[in-house]
């Protein structure tokens, strides 16, 4: 990008894309998360990343957990811009944490950024010791709409798992 569009991107406070100097953190750094102002904040639409490339460290053995991670969630204002998510991520690469613990840590980190309307997050974790672990959490801003879809999915989250064949 260049020209006039990288320079509003950098006054609206967007550093990480286009920057051939990015630093990947080693170290859990929510800090490095940047958002962007949602130029469609009058619709309701959904915003899915996948992640299939995210690796924490188990906090007791350290270990490495592998996942894919599943982020989705319905815009207000902001919205994540996706390299520093894509950094954010990186930065569990040796953060000591169950997976459930960091599938809400990230959630909460995305709420504090962007207050979506609503939010998910789904860790699918490879296997380690004959057991995957899949945790999801959720959560639909209070008092709206978005509060009764987070219980509804909640409610009727992974009625139809799928076959696991690939982990």
């Amino acid at each position: 990008m260049a020209g006039r569009n990288q320079e509003e991107l950098v006054q609206g406070g967007i550093t990480h894309l286009g920057n051939q100097g990015t630093k990947y953190p080693f170290t859990y750094a929510p800090e490095v998360l940047e958002s962007f102002d949602n130029k469609h904040p009058g619709r309701d639409y959904f915003v899915k990343f996948n992640c299939p490339e995210f690796t924490s460290l188990c906090p007791i053995t350290g270990q490495p957990d592998f996942a894919t991670i599943y982020i989705s969630y319905i815009p207000d204002v902001k919205m994540v811009e996706s390299k520093s998510l894509k950094l954010y991520l990186f930065s569990f690469r040796n953060h000591g944490d169950f997976h459930e613990d960091c599938m809400n840590i990230m959630m909460n980190d995305l709420i504090a950024l962007m207050n979506p309307r609503y939010i998910e997050v789904w860790g699918k974790f490879t296997p380690r010791g004959g057991i995957s672990i899949d945790p999801y959490c959720n959560w639909g801003r209070p008092g709206t709409k978005y509060e009764a879809i987070a219980e509804h999915r909640l409610m009727n989250h992974d009625l139809y798992p799928e076959k696991v064949d690939n982990r």
